[in-house]
This record gives structure tokens, C-alpha cells and sequence, in this order.
């Protein structure tokens, strides 16, 4: 790829083409929670049906995104991701067309597969088009739309479904989609032509890494809806487990691995994905447990807890600009470990929220957690991509991607297993959802809830940490 011509102003446009996807592929993750019930009842289908449409999006990108990755590094990241755009925007299009459940479930995949295609090749291109020196701040911006795409969803669809048709939540993808390819088509430096040799592609690998990620998602899908311990979500489990391994064993044995294995020898590489899963994990329980506690307990209106919840992406917007130049210009450590500092505070205050907290308090708590996210994800991104060989960018962006949406799942899930479980303890028999009249029954869960992401983020603070005073000896 040739980028040392790029101009400073064309660099970060090219990063506004790249974001743009990034954004609604992360949105689409989330967007489609609030039109369920709506796309039930017109459909004429279960909510449990309902579900698989969010359930197959992030199973068929999680599960391609490596797959991807490597394509990039062997046929190059632009032509991969420019297909994706593509594939994305007619996607979203089919998506919005009601032919049925089969037909919305085909379309969503097809949605994935350019998601997928996109995410796994966005950092990858980023850490190509700008020089070390900026590229933390590049990688801040890819953040924000991260952030954007991850907690805005929610709210941007509530708003499309008050003013129109479930559709739009897909449409409005179509022009911002085409806005974007048109944008990458007149940006994007050119690539030389790198003919594929099917031999460098690693099937087996391929399709035992699909089904190990798609088996284990849908465990973790039937556990949440139906529990943790009945047979086919501990079948579907031990089943991904035993995928995995055999996933490794092909891929140490293969000469074209999809994944060099090599790289997570390197431990700034392992350390620095591990901690971007688990911040992730943390950030998804506020995501989660909020909203209940806002519109069921403190009886706030869905537009008043909209706005509440609009914080944390607003806050992200300023603050990871900050961390990415303090990222460029200060060690990246311990900017990261400032951050998560901030989102360890963050969980701790959440454990004082009762039935009588101000909105100021939330907010002082909710700014912490994003200034504190935003503090440690584009130094850290930046620290991922910068640990692994030249060759092998695709890749390494792709697992990052492939962290975050782990992290996101496994967040989601504790969160909500935790506090219904501590409610289900605590009243007595199996709940799912919010006990009308009993507000301390859920103000416990929730604080149980928010105690394990507060462990969780002291375990993240100890390993960036050791990080640090590693790099320092």
C-alpha cells in the first residue's frame, strides 16, 4: 500500500471512510434490540424467534472476522474492505425488505459477511496510513466510532421507529453506506495487485474456527434465554471447546496457518488484546444494567434515560482524542493504565446508586467510566497493532475486532446471568426480568452485578499494570 504521499488532510479523511463503517457495523450489533418486539408482532413470530436476528449478526461476524483479516494480508485490506462496503450496503438494503423471518435472517447474514469483512481490515488500514507518530490519535478516532456504533444503537432506533417503519433501522445504512464508498473509492491509496493463490488460504482452519466461535455464541444465546445449565447449552459449549482445540492443533500443523500462532508469543500482543476484551466486558455491564435501573426503578421516561445513557458516547467523543495525542506524545501504558483507573472508579461508584440517586451523581459515575475508556482503548489499540510484523496487520486488527465483540457478548452475559440469578436468589423463584414492587430486589442484583465488573476491572488494572513495569525493567 502506498502511503507515503498522503497528504496529513487526506490521511484522516480516509479515516472518516474507514470510521464510517466501523460505526454502522458496530451500530447494527445493538440497533435492532429496540424494533424486536415491533418486528415481532409484524412478522407474526415468538421474541425468542425475534432474537435471531441480533444473534446472527454477531455469530457471523465474530466467526469471519479472522477469516478476513488474513484475506486482507494476502489480497490486500483495501480491495477486502472495499467489497465489504458493498456487500454491508446491500446488505442493510434486504435487510429493510419484510419477506419473512427466513428472508430477514439471509439478509442479516449477508449484513455480517460485509461487516465482517470491513472490521477486521479497519485498524489494519489505519496503522498503514499513518506514521507512528499519529497514529494513536488515528486510532482514537477509530474508537469514537466505535463507541458511537456500540451504545448509540438503542437510542437512534427508537428514535427511526417513533417517525417511521422497523425498515429505516437497516436503510438508513444505504446513503451513509454509498456517502462512504464513494468517499473511499476518490481516498483510498492504490494497492498493488496481489493475485490469490488459494494454497496460502487456510480452509480447515477456516471452517473449524467458524463453527468453534458460532457454536460457543450460541451457547452462550440458548444459557442466557433458558439457563447455563441445561443440556444443549453445555453441549453447545464443550462442543466450541473441543473445536477450538482442534482449531489449534490444524493451525500448528498447516504451512499456511490463518493465524501465526507465533504472535501470541509476543506478550505485549496477548497482554494488550486481553485487556481490551475484558474493559469491554466491564463497559457492557453499565450498557446493560442502566437502562433497567433508570426507566424501571427511578421511573425515568425512555427519552430522559436516553439522554442519560447519551453521555458516555458524548463524553468518548472528547476525551479519546485526548488519550490518542497523550497516547502519541506520553508512554502508552500509562495512559492506559490511568484509563483504566477511571473505569475501575467507575464500577465501585455504581455500587452506591440506590432508589433516591440524583442525575448529577449518575453522570459524575457515567463520565468517569467513558473518560476512563476513552483514556485506555486508543493507546492500547494503538499498542496491538504496533507489537506485530508488518504482514500480519489484517490479522492482528481482526482479532482486536474479534476481542471487542468477545468482550461485548461476555459482558452482556455475566451482567445479565448475575442479576437475575442474585434476584432469582433473593425473591425465591426464577426471574427474568423486572419484579414490579420490588425495587430492592433488583437494586441488589444490580450492585452484585456492578461488584464483578468492579473485580473484573481491578484484574484489568493488575495486568496493565505488570505490563508497564515490564516494559520499565
Amino acid at each position: 500500500m502506498q502511503t507515503e504521499h498522503l497528504t496529513p488532510a487526506r490521511r484522516w479523511l480516509i479515516l472518516v471512510a474507514v470510521g464510517l463503517f466501523t460505526f454502522m457495523s458496530t451500530l447494527d450489533s445493538s440497533i435492532v434490540n429496540i424494533a424486536l418486539p415491533t418486528i415481532s408482532k409484524e412478522l407474526g413470530i415468538q421474541m425468542n424467534q425475534a432474537t435471531w436476528t441480533v444473534s446472527i449478526y454477531l455469530i457471523a461476524v465474530s466467526a469471519m472476522l479472522i477469516f478476513f483479516g488474513r484475506l486482507g494480508d494476502l489480497i490486500g485490506k483495501i480491495r477486502v474492505f472495499r467489497v465489504g462496503t458493498l456487500i454491508f450496503t446491500i446488505g442493510s438494503l434486504l435487510c429493510g425488505l419484510n419477506f419473512g423471518l427466513e428472508f430477514l435472517l439471509f439478509a442479516r447474514f449477508v449484513q455480517a459477511l460485509g461487516a465482517s469483512m470491513t472490521m477486521s481490515n479497519s485498524f489494519g488500514i489505519t496503522t498503514s496510513c499513518f506514521p507512528p507518530k499519529t497514529r494513536a490519535r488515528a486510532m482514537s478516532m477509530i474508537g469514537i466510532f466505535v463507541a458511537l456504533g456500540s451504545v448509540t444503537g438503542p437510542g437512534l432506533g427508537g428514535l427511526l421507529l417513533q417517525v417511521s417503519h422497523w425498515s429505516s433501522i437497516f436503510w438508513v445504512n444505504v446513503p451513509i453506506g454509498i456517502f462512504a464508498m464513494i468517499l473511499g473509492e476518490k481516498l483510498f491509496p492504490k494497492e498493488p495487485k496481489q493475485p490469490l493463490d488459494r494454497k496460502q488460504l487456510d480452509w480447515w482452519g477456516t471452517i473449524l474456527f467458524f463453527f468453534s466461535i458460532g457454536s460457543l455464541f450460541l451457547g452462550i444465546e440458548i444459557g442466557q434465554n433458558q439457563g447455563f445449565n441445561q443440556p444443549i447449552t453445555v453441549v453447545s459449549v464443550i462442543l466450541a471447546v473441543i473445536l477450538f482445540v482442534l482449531f489449534i492443533l490444524c493451525e500448528m500443523k498447516t504451512k499456511t496457518p490463518m493465524i501465526q500462532l507465533k504472535m501470541f508469543k509476543n506478550s505485549l500482543f496477548s497482554v494488550s488484546l486481553i485487556s481490551a476484551m475484558l474493559i469491554f466486558v466491564t463497559n457492557f455491564f453499565a450498557s446493560i444494567l442502566m437502562p433497567f435501573y433508570l426507566q424501571d426503578l427511578l421511573k425515568y421516561s425512555p427519552g430522559n434515560a436516553g439522554i442519560l445513557m447519551m453521555v458516555f458516547p458524548l463524553v468518548m467523543m472528547v476525551v479519546s482524542p485526548i488519550g490518542g495525542y497523550l497516547g502519541d506524545h506520553f508512554d502508552k501504558e500509562k495512559i492506559a493504565v490511568a484509563g483504566i483507573f477511571l473505569v475501575a472508579i467507575a464500577q465501585l461508584g455504581y455500587t452506591y446508586f440506590a432508589a433516591d440517586t440524583s442525575w448529577w451523581f449518575i453522570v459524575i459515575f457515567t463520565v468517569f467510566n467513558a473518560a476512563g475508556a476513552s483514556l485506555f482503548q486508543s493507546p492500547n489499540n494503538a499498542l496491538v497493532m504496533e507489537s506485530v510484523e508488518k504482514d500480519y496487520l489484517g490479522v492482528a486488527g481482526s482479532i482486536n475486532a474479534l476481542a471487542r465483540n468477545l468482550g461485548m457478548i461476555t459482558g452482556i452475559s455475566i451482567a445479565t446471568t448475575t442479576l437475575f440469578s442474585t434476584m432469582s436468589k433473593n425473591i425465591g423463584y426464577r426471574v427474568t426480568t423486572y419484579v414490579e414492587g420490588r425495587d430492592d430486589i433488583f437494586l441488589n442484583g444490580m450492585h452484585v452485578a456492578f461488584y464483578v465488573s468492579f473485580g473484573i476491572s481491578v484484574v484489568t488494572l493488575i495486568i496493565v499494570v505488570g505490563r508497564m513495569l515490564k516494559k520499565s525493567k
